[in-house]
């Protein structure tokens, strides 16, 4: 795999990114609500910021993974798989014990990507896509509940 950088990025620049962020979220209005919460990174591959990560912390030793987004042309390709990975290493080094992320029940691809990585699921958030203002459909799907998935960080 050409390399790929992680870089973090300044609150200052946190906006040039909405159109990633909305690619993970499709609600403007949510996405407002933490774009400048806890660390962003964005996602470089062959010199080209190919997506964008979010991490907000719920105590000293949890952090979720609160959006993570890929420009269609480079996913399926590995690239998910490498950064939240890299994702792992960075936040146990950092002092975290573990690592959540939520997806919606409609997020097939998303259900299966965060199980292969290692993630658990651990709670079911319903009705948590209601309060969004526009209806989600995934694959048929309406988006309803939330689906809350967690790893333990010094795991393998």
């Amino acid at each position: 795999m050409t390399p790929v950088k992680i870089e973090e990025v300044k609150q200052s620049e946190r906006h040039q990114y909405i159109n990633f962020l909305l690619l993970a979220d499709e609600s403007e209005a949510v996405v407002q609500k933490y774009i400048h919460d806890g660390d962003m990174f964005s996602i470089h591959y062959e010199n080209k910021v190919a997506g964008v990560m979010i991490f907000t912390f719920h105590s000293d030793q949890v952090v979720e993974l609160k959006n993570i987004a890929l420009d269609s042309r480079y996913r399926g390709n590995g690239l998910g798989t490498f950064v939240v990975t890299e994702a792992f290493k960075i936040y146990k080094r950092r002092g975290k014990r573990k690592m959540v992320v939520g997806t919606a029940n409609s997020s097939i691809g998303n259900l299966i990507f965060y199980q292969k990585l290692g993630f658990r699921m651990v709670e079911i958030k319903r009705d948590f896509f209601k309060a969004y203002p526009e209806p989600i459909i995934e694959s048929g799907i309406r988006a309803l509940d939330m689906v809350m998935f967690e790893k333990t960080l010094t795991e393998n």
